[in-house]
């Protein structure tokens, strides 16, 4: 083993203590195949009809050294509802590395987050391009764990990690899941494409990135058609201004490209100050002042997901404004702080039916007590107003998903659809899916859970229309 006894007498950091990344309810669980008619409290509403899925870390062996919770192999979980009767399964994707893991019965592939830092990560990675360049591992079909995004995008659903291309994975007519294999888009994609691609909802494009923070180019853009016919990669070749703007406390470069731009020239670089955001929820154009508006949650200490940080972190719901004229930008807090208490709001979304298109509405974790969410909020992107809805007692859960009740988008009908999520009672140590009222935050339904669904990452949700296309 790399791992020596040095490295094991000494206290690791909350970043990638085993103890802390992976205890409670992110530990990890085993497979489990479908269950049927799960107990329903309420009633689910008629025009929820589909699967719901949500990705998550969740590593088939106790790990034997540092780890982080983003470090686990990728596990899916899926809800299935078809005319008001439920079912759960959930599976690993079956990637290859966890393929190659499985068969020599212990982890041998290095955790990017957890284990790589200091001497013993130089010699995890010597040791694992050993064992590749002698035949003892394949380390030519990724090293990804595609744990962290789900898209539906052209007749497939597909599983993603930053650092590897997509896996495809098939829900069964059961409600079960199976992993179809890695996908590349027949051949087109021959780098990794980062887990949080953007679908058009009216040209049903799927925009995506790929970075290597090792060797040029350092950030590669393209698109692919609603045919699944990518583009060709589109580079952002201004990377010394990268270095530059990175080196700068809290400073962050926005690269603005035009959605049918042809090459890197019409890259529009803005430096905007104090605002690292590690998601950001949606960025319409607006016209007549030049400028892209830019919804995000700005963390300070900034990237504090990757390094310790206390009850002293603060995430603050922002409205960017990038001028593409000037250059400039602006960022202000779009809650009202005299009117509320400060509250950390992290991961959600708005309605997909209007992304890349200006939305009022956002729907966000409540990620207090951090990295715990106690509930979501709904807040109202132009007035600053906050509508909770709380667990309560001794729950917690994730990403809050909004689900439209159709494709049909009003002025006044934005916020006319469902909000889901996975919910845990610590207490009682039981899971549940609860179906809540985007509109009056009242809980509609709740779906009872026949295993403990551990904190995960993002989800999405497929019609049952769309499902009977699924490739």
């Amino acid at each position: 083993m790399v791992e020596t006894a040095l490295e094991r007498s000494q206290p690791l950091p909350k970043t990638s203590d085993p103890q802390v990344q992976i205890a409670g309810n992110f530990a990890p669980v085993p497979e489990m195949p479908v269950k049927q008619g799960l107990p329903v409290s309420g009633e689910i509403p008629g025009c929820i009809d589909g699967v719901y899925v949500r990705n998550g870390a969740n590593p088939l062996f106790e790990p034997t050294a540092g780890h982080h919770l983003f470090d686990g192999d990728g596990m899916v979980h899926a809800v299935a509802i078809h005319e008001g009767v439920a079912s759960y399964a959930c599976r690993f994707t079956e990637t290859s590395r966890l393929a190659q893991e499985r068969e020599l019965g212990r982890p041998v592939f290095p955790k990017a987050i957890g284990e790589l830092h200091g001497h013993s990560g130089i010699a995890r990675l010597v040791l694992f391009y050993s064992r590749g360049l002698f035949g003892l591992l394949d380390n030519e079909h990724g090293t990804g764990v595609a744990n962290a995004g789900l898209v539906y995008f052209n007749d497939r659903l597909l599983a993603m990690s930053e650092d590897d291309i997509p896996y495809q994975v098939r829900v069964t007519p059961s409600g079960d899941l199976k992993t179809v294999g890695r996908f590349d888009f027949q051949g087109q994609l021959t780098s990794s494409m980062i887990a949080h691609p953007k679908l058009d909802p009216e040209t049903k494009e799927l925009f995506d990135l790929s970075y290597d923070v090792l060797k040029a180019p350092y950030l590669k853009y393209f698109k692919f058609t609603q045919h699944g016919e990518k583009s060709p990669d589109d580079e952002g070749d201004d990377h010394k201004r990268i270095t530059r703007c990175v080196r700068q406390e809290q400073n962050v470069a926005f690269w603005c490209y035009a959605k049918d731009a042809t090459d890197a020239s019409d890259i529009t670089w803005v430096t905007s100050k104090d605002t690292f955001c590690f998601h950001l929820w949606n960025a319409w154009e607006e016209p007549e002042t030049e400028e892209i508006v830019v919804i995000g949650s700005c963390m300070n200490p900034p990237d504090s997901i990757f390094n310790d940080c206390d009850e002293c972190l603060k995430i603050v719901l922002s409205e960017i404004r990038l001028n593409l004229r000037t250059g400039e930008s602006t960022r202000l807090p779009i809650i009202d702080l005299t009117q509320h208490s400060h509250i950390n709001l992290e991961a959600g979304m708005v309605n997909r039916n209007l992304l890349g298109r200006k939305t009022r509405f956002a729907y966000l974790a409540i990620a207090e007590p951090w990295p715990k969410v106690s509930g979501f909020a709904k807040v109202d992107l132009v007035t600053g107003e906050v509508k909770k809805f709380m667990y309560g007692g001794e729950k917690f859960g994730g990403e809050p998903f909004f689900l439209p009740r159709d494709n049909t988008i009003l002025e006044d009908t934005e916020d006319d659809g469902y909000v889901m999520g996975f919910v845990y009672d610590e207490e009682k140590c039981t899971s549940e899916l609860l179906i809540v009222n985007a509109q009056s935050l009242e809980l509609e339904a709740s779906v009872q859970l026949p295993s403990r669904v551990p904190y995960g990452f993002h989800g999405t949700f497929v019609r049952s229309e769309d499902l009977s296309h699924l490739a």
